[in-house]
């Protein structure tokens, strides 16, 4: 029963994931009426990410990294440990436990300057807490996708996104993570998480989104202990 529950909600929110691309190649389709379709399709605990706490990205790297079943179950048991951990040492995110992976979530403004994608020197020990929890769990990997409000040109947005996640991942091997564990990607202003008509909504935007699923080794690892 679990499992059919589970094929369900990874199903939806592929869907999610396959419409919203769609949308995104359409350029004609306006910001809004985006955010309006993340809702009506999000569904389930996964599918409601999408629509409340991180973008699409985020979670499609989650749903991506899945093996499900018991060795799944055995996969988000380390997690946990993990998300707990980073709770605990990382105050300045927002931690988000989901499926067989985390989400760790930053205001832009905790790490930049507005416009700026060097990082702020308090900002620096959040990102050391962060590689002291990835050196303490080996067996995964880190995506880093940087996000923006909805001011200045597609363009230059979508610059900025790229080189404020470089800029976290640079920091992030300088603390000794290997870079084959970490990817990056820029999103710039094409995954709102709020209204970009208000400041708040603003300022959720602009976010760094760290999402931490298991590698390889991890997942066989977990197959084996399933078997």
């Amino acid at each position: 029963m679990k499992n059919t529950a589970t094929k369900k909600v990874l199903a939806l929110s592929l869907l999610c994931i396959f419409t919203l691309t769609y949308l995104q190649s359409c350029s004609t389709t306006n910001k809004t009426t985006k955010g309006t379709v993340i809702g009506a399709l999000a569904g389930g605990t996964v599918g409601a990410l999408i629509g409340k706490k991180a973008g699409n990205t985020a979670v499609g790297a989650l749903i991506g990294g899945a093996v499900g079943g018991t060795a799944g179950a055995f996969i988000g048991r380390g997690m946990d440990r993990q998300a707990e951990q980073l709770k605990q040492t990382i105050p300045g995110a927002e931690v988000i436990r989901e499926g067989e992976g985390i989400i760790v979530k930053f205001d832009s403004g905790i790490l930049f300057d507005v416009s700026k994608s060097e990082l702020k020197t308090a900002a620096m020990t959040n990102i050391q807490n962060l590689a002291k929890s990835l050196k303490d769990n080996p067996d995964t990997d880190v995506t880093i996708i940087g996000h923006t409000d909805n001011s200045g040109s597609d363009e230059y947005n979508n610059r900025l996104s790229e080189r404020r996640a470089e800029a976290v991942k640079t920091f992030t091997i300088n603390q000794g993570i290997s870079a084959s564990r970490i990817n990056t990607r820029g999103k710039g202003e094409s995954e709102p998480i709020a209204d970009n008509n208000t400041e708040e909504g603003k300022t959720k935007n602009r976010r760094v989104e760290i999402v931490i699923v298991a590698n390889e080794k991890m997942k066989a690892d977990a197959q084996k202990n399933a078997g």
